[in-house]
């Protein structure tokens, strides 16, 4: 009975992982972008003005007084005020703005958002900057895919979510000793050497899959769990947004006027609650029927460790800065946000970012051997006569290779499409997807090993040449970044270079074992459409 069982789990196994398996390596690349997508932002915006990592700003209470000098100023009637002071830059938060890597403060009213300069609170005037759609096309095309209803895309990526989950889970099942299989890899050894590899690469990382599959689906509860919200509250789109006001627990404001109260006595009270510097969030508004008050808080999303939230956030009078009561998030909300911090990473510093990047690619590294591994076995069980061996073994060629190629033109389509060019950030993200198709029919007409080598040192030669390119078209550099202790800009450059490399490795290996030193210049053509296939 129990093998039984475990056999049917490592059927359902194999073909959760094949039947998405592509869409989900495209998914993980994506997500794996999206932790660093202001950093992205910043490189594709090469007109912006250098800022050095760690750069010093004026005391807290001080840009908050500048910025609340600010909107004092502006004309109209607002019902709240929204202060965000620039913070360390480590921090992704859970912003869809721009300022924090910019190291600007944010002011916000009736009239909308604005960046202020931290030391004068003066009006930053808007930088000319190409059109591009930077990182956040990663964020976007990692849950909503692309060319499709974002709501399908939403769907699509919620089932690709279970079924990685479903694999995750399966996996444990089938391998007995998995533990122990941890520490075991045989190189060499073809079939044997990919399942090996594929072992260690889940067991090491296997909490962050189960954690980032599970988060990923309690992040859309609307979309993939909708009845229990229906059921109680009904099925109209009126029904969803008293459904989201009660959530978010919204009440009747009445417009603002400037506190009385120095900033230094309530940013001095929140410091020694929140830790020094915890308060980033300033926002003042009056409740119907209350006195005007100031809300100090922590980014949102940074808020991960904490377990009530009254750690997250106070509420002082804004005329005397006495401590008022704090609105307490319901279970459902503080749920939610915490999921959304641990899927997204908001909470973690930039060494705990790094972090989640390695996860993300070791997760890709697991999707790539699994597919590797099932064109191995049955290329070996059917002596390469398999009907769709020949389509599955383009598509991983395709994708495991081409997909980065295609990374790798969305960012070259930044430096060399004209900056005058008509829906140009549009055109970045065609590119993207050219090139990857490209790689696709490559892959289709070359011979298998052929293609690989091809494909991964073209990777490669397309990462290394990156900065080259970068220094040919702007003058943000690694001879600029550098020694303006620029590392956002300097680290993205670096980093291109280090892919280039891996990319080069894993093709100069390939091509060691693929075509022997000593073979003949026709042994050597025969080695490269020879089916057998070793990591």
């Amino acid at each position: 009975m129990k093998e039984h069982f475990r056999q049917s789990m490592a059927w359902l196994h194999t073909w959760a992982g094949l039947v998405v398996g592509w869409l989900l390596f495209f998914v993980f690349v994506m997500g794996t972008g999206a932790y660093f997508k202001d950093e992205i932002t910043r490189w594709m915006e090469p007109e912006r003005p250098l800022r050095a990592f760690g750069a010093a700003y004026p005391p807290d209470a001080a840009m908050a007084e500048l910025a609340l000098d600010h909107l004092v100023r502006q004309p109209g009637r607002s019902e709240q005020w929204v202060v965000r002071l620039p913070n360390d830059g480590q921090r992704a938060g859970n912003n869809d703005r721009r300022g924090d890597t910019r190291g600007l403060m944010v002011a916000s009213d009736v009239l909308g958002e604005v960046e202020l300069d931290p030391r004068t609170g003066v009006e930053v005037a808007p930088v000319q900057v190409r059109d591009t759609e930077g990182g956040d096309v990663f964020r976007s095309m990692h849950y909503q895919l692309h060319y499709i209803d974002a709501s399908l895309g939403e769907y699509i990526a919620g089932a690709c979510a279970m079924l990685m989950l479903l694999a995750c889970v399966t996996g444990v099942i089938v391998h007995k000793k998995i533990f122990a299989d941890f520490f075991t890899f045989r190189p060499g050894k073809g079939q044997r050497s990919w399942l090996d590899a594929h072992n260690v690469i889940s067991v090491m990382a296997l909490p962050f899959f189960l954690m980032i599959s599970y988060s990923g689906l309690m992040l859309l509860p609307s979309v993939y769990m909708p009845l229990p919200e229906m059921a109680v509250y009904g099925t109209q789109r009126a029904d969803h947004l008293r459904f989201n006001a009660q959530l978010l627990q919204r009440r009747e404001h009445e417009p603002v006027s400037r506190p009385t109260v120095p900033m230094t006595r309530v940013l001095d009270q929140a410091d020694r609650v929140l830790g020094p510097g915890g308060g980033r969030s300033i926002v003042v508004s009056r409740v119907q029927g209350e006195p005007l008050s100031i809300t100090v808080a922590r980014d949102w999303g940074t808020e991960l460790p904490i377990t009530n939230n009254a750690q997250t956030k106070l509420r002082f009078d804004a005329g005397t800065g006495e401590r008022l009561p704090v609105d307490v998030d319901g279970p459902g909300l503080q749920g939610t946000r915490w999921m959304a911090a641990l899927h997204f990473g908001w909470f973690a510093n930039a060494g705990l970012r790094w972090l989640y990047v390695v996860c993300g690619l070791l997760g890709c590294a697991m999707i790539a051997t699994g597919l590797v591994l099932w064109t191995v076995k049955r290329r070996t069980k059917h002596d390469g006569a398999f009907a769709g061996l020949r389509l599955v073994e383009v598509l991983n060629v395709g994708t495991l290779a081409g997909l980065p190629l295609g990374v790798a033109a969305f960012f070259w389509a930044n430096r060399l499409l004209p900056v005058e060019m008509a829906a140009r950030a549009e055109w970045e993200q065609h590119l993207l997807f050219l090139g990857w198709g490209w790689a696709w029919i490559y892959a289709l007409l070359r011979p298998l090993k052929a293609a690989w080598l091809e494909l991964l040192a073209l990777a490669a030669a397309a990462y290394a040449l990156l900065p080259l390119v970068n220094a040919l078209t702007t003058e943000r550099h690694l001879g600029v970044t550098l020694p303006a202790g620029d590392w956002v800009l300097a680290g993205f450059d670096l980093t291109m270079l280090g892919l280039g490399a891996a990319f080069a490795l894993t093709a100069v290996k390939l091509y060691r074992q693929w075509v022997t030193p000593h073979a003949s210049p026709l042994r050597r053509h025969s080695a490269v459409v020879t089916p057998e296939v070793t990591p």
